[in-house]
């Protein structure tokens, strides 16, 4: 984290104004985009214009946090990120910059002083740490180094081919490999990869797409061959949090519980606050796991922990976190309320005897 910049937070009704302008500022700094470099994104047609207002967007949802917790390098990560992506489709780095100066404007021109000078010292703060750091290349990290298998793997999901890719997973097996370290070892370094392909304009969504499919079905194939640990007596929920939809991380970290003698209840992606508190409530884990994507989904897995505060009280199962947004930043797990921040499936279970309580 960039401890350098200190920024002031807005109050929750700032916030809550905030919020309520996003759409608008999204909109009419599009707009403005087009109005002044039309010519330069002409080629994009219809889709051009609404993939502009969708980043826009998530220019805003990265910024909150920072608003909020004064987070704000997480922002310039995703700039960086962002930058290299559109970089490869022949966007250059200044339009960047100048969609922040103009998000400042709106905010500006529509928020109080007092408020809008904490925005957009925010938004200034986030342009001058992209600035200084936009060559940078940020791709989430596995946590252990990739086995030789990642190649290979990757060019049978590129290519669709699901025998091939699972006989690369059968292959490790046969080797006495436990699942759970194929998955952190080949399975996790090559989803990241294709991601990585993907961001330079190499592959398509549809393949990005596939690949995550096929996974999830060469996973649950290669579970059905493995046998778990003798029962611990012990319970995990899991679940990412409302608006996550990215779930195979989360389905790698069932699996290790599940083998290890954990009786398991996997809810996937983008569950409900609600409802997950209702099944938390009706099945009484010992230990429940959230997953967490992007930063701007802190505000979704703190709220689920005070829920979970306010209904179980003394009782309350332990809480354990994880998740893209916590690979690159775990100082965030201390906002949140969690007992607990892992990596991997592996370090999960490893923790888990340590903080799940009797």
């Amino acid at each position: 984290m960039n401890a350098d910049i200190q920024l002031n937070l807005l109050s929750n009704d700032g916030i809550e104004l905030f919020k309520s302008l996003q759409t608008a500022a999204a909109q009419t700094v599009a707009e403005r985009f087009y109005h002044v470099h039309g010519a330069h994104y002409e080629r994009f047609g219809t889709k051009g214009h609404e993939a502009c207002y969708e980043d826009l967007m998530f220019h805003l949802e990265f910024l909150r946090p920072a608003l909020e917790f004064g987070l704000i390098q997480p922002m310039i990560d995703y700039l960086c990120w962002l930058n290299s992506v559109l970089s490869s489709r022949d966007i250059p780095s200044e339009h960047l910059s100048l969609s922040l100066d103009w998000l400042g404007e709106f905010f500006a021109a529509h928020m109080t002083p007092d408020d809008a000078r904490i925005v957009v010292d925010a938004l200034t703060a986030a342009k001058a740490g992209f600035e200084k750091t936009a060559d940078r290349t940020l791709q989430p990290r596995a946590s252990k180094a990739p086995w030789p298998e990642v190649s290979e793997f990757v060019k049978a999901l590129l290519a669709g081919g699901f025998a091939a890719a699972q006989g690369i997973l059968d292959r490790c097996l046969a080797e006495g490999k436990h699942l759970i370290d194929i998955e952190i070892h080949v399975i996790q370094p090559a989803l990241y990869e294709i991601g990585e392909k993907w961001q330079k304009n190499e592959v398509s969504v549809a393949q990005e797409h596939l690949a995550t499919a096929m996974t999830q079905s060469l996973m649950a194939v290669a579970l059905q061959k493995m046998h778990p640990l003798p029962s611990v007596n012990k319970r995990v929920l899991l679940a990412c949090v409302e608006g996550n939809n990215h779930a195979v991380g989360l389905q790698m970290v069932a699996d290790a519980f599940l083998l290890s003698g954990w009786e398991v209840q996997y809810l996937g992606a983008n569950v409900p606050t609600k409802s997950l508190i209702e099944q938390a409530a009706t099945w009484h884990p010992d230990l429940i796991g959230l997953s967490v994507s992007f930063p701007q989904q802190l505000r979704i897995v703190k709220s689920v922990i005070a829920q979970l505060n306010e209904h179980f009280g003394a009782r309350r199962p332990a809480v354990m976190v994880g998740g893209l947004a916590f690979n690159r930043f775990q100082e965030l797990a201390e906002l949140t309320g969690a007992d607990s921040c892992c990596l991997d499936a592996k370090t999960a279970v490893e923790f888990a005897d340590k903080i799940s309580k009797p």
